[in-house]
């Protein structure tokens, strides 16, 4: 029996994924989240063979972190990211974090419980256009940003100045300038607006 945590902060989300993976018949939802603090607090309790997160939470913590933090121990269990979103910083943060897999919250049910059973087994599973989205950032390095200037460029599209962007990274404002330079040199850019629209229609952000 797979042993699944869902970790989702829609209560209907919650119900429908729950209904969904026990009518299988082998697996079983030992716990609920609602929270990034939640899932991983659940991850050490429950003891589960698989966390199914989401990606965002409506709060600063998101899935990503949550994931970095329940693959940071010995003998944690595999994480699915089951979200709405498939850019490319989410795609490549929550891979980074080291989630087992990333689907699509519009994945065939079928495809859903595959995926649980791989994932739970230590194989990846990646739906078939995250896996090309993959593919592509493979073939075009030339325009593929690392996590880290994802993340700044994410806090830019926010409207954060350098020196919000340092505090809330824990960097030096010279280290969020450095990175922006390589942001602005890969985009093609000049400006950090022209560089949030580039990124957008790259689908590098959402």
């Amino acid at each position: 029996m797979i042993r699944v945590v869902i970790a989702d902060d829609h209560p209907v989300v919650r119900a429908g994924l729950r209904a969904l993976l026990e009518a299988a018949g082998d697996v079983t939802v030992v716990g609920e989240a609602s929270t990034p603090d939640e899932a991983v607090a659940l991850a050490a309790e429950a003891a589960p063979d698989l966390v199914l997160m989401d990606l965002q939470f409506g709060q600063e913590r998101t899935g990503a972190d949550a994931t970095r933090q329940v693959r940071s121990v010995v003998g944690a269990p595999a994480v699915l990211v089951l979200t709405n979103y498939d850019s490319d910083g989410d795609i490549l943060a929550a891979v980074e974090a080291g989630a087992s897999g990333y689907l699509l919250k519009d994945a065939p049910p079928d495809q859903l419980l595959a995926a649980v059973r791989a994932a739970a087994a230590g194989e990846s599973a990646l739906a078939p256009a995250v896996a090309g989205r993959l593919m592509a950032r493979m073939r075009a390095p030339r325009i593929s940003l690392s996590a880290r200037e994802i993340e700044v460029l994410s806090l830019v599209a926010e409207g954060a100045s350098n020196a919000d962007i340092a505090a809330r990274l824990h960097i030096t404002d010279a280290t969020v300038k450095s990175h922006l330079v390589h942001v602005f040199d890969k985009l093609g850019v000049g400006s950090r607006t022209a560089a949030v629209s580039r990124a957008r229609d790259l689908a590098i952000l959402r």
